[in-house]
């Protein structure tokens, strides 16, 4: 049975899909790359940002930083509480710690803004410890932010098999793995249809409730 549960933020703890939208579009209209229907920036939560702008929009390393700065100019300003936490979040994270569980967050939004989403929301209590990338590049990939996790909670190789991440998009299945722990998909989020499956994701919740049966 799983000790150690390490949580998405997008997707998985909160629905965050209007603020990071509204950014999305407000960084692509700064760069001169128009403005897109809602829907077609899905794919951008999730994902590290410059990673989305290249792939979406054709952008190079250099646009797609640039980018990433009007993002988080409106991000900072308006948009980190553009968000909401899932039905039955708040429940499932009490049983979790009241059963002994520890729990922390792997996110790929920088570290400083998940921090601050959870103590807005009275989540940061649950956990022991939020880990995200910096603003300077560190921690670039979601498997460089889960093997960050795994040092601050001292899990070694023996302890991996006590660990398991809970995600909704193909790359928290594929920090997982490269991390050599276990990956339970949030089919709630926003992943598009068979990503997980795809991914190797066997275990998927349909919704929060559902992870406590995998869990417990």
């Amino acid at each position: 049975m799983y000790k150690y549960i390490l949580f998405d933020l997008d997707g998985t703890l909160t629905d965050s899909a209007p603020g990071i939208i509204r950014c999305v579009q407000y960084a692509l209209e700064k760069s001169g790359k128009g403005s897109y229907p809602d829907h077609e920036l899905l794919p951008f939560i999730g994902p590290p940002l410059t990673e989305s702008f290249q792939n979406f929009c054709g952008m190079s390393e250099d646009e797609a930083h640039a980018a990433l700065e009007y993002y988080r100019e409106r991000f900072a300003r308006v948009g980190m509480f553009e968000n909401s936490v899932y039905d039955g979040i708040p429940q499932l994270l009490e049983t979790l710690r009241q059963a002994g569980k520890i729990l922390a967050v792997a996110t790929s939004k920088p570290q400083l803004y998940a921090e601050k989403i959870l103590e807005h929301y009275k989540l940061a209590p649950y956990f022991t410890t939020v880990a995200g990338p910096g603003f300077n590049g560190e921690l670039p990939t979601k498997a460089d932010v889960i093997g960050e996790v795994l040092q601050r909670l001292h899990i070694e190789s023996d302890a991996k098999t006590a660990t398991v991440m809970l995600g909704d998009r193909e790359h928290d299945a594929i920090g997982a793995q490269q991390n050599d722990i276990a990956i339970i998909g949030a089919g709630y989020g926003y992943s598009s249809p068979g990503e997980l499956t795809a991914a190797g994701v066997s275990q998927i919740a349909a919704k929060p409730q559902d992870f406590a049966g995998f869990l417990l």
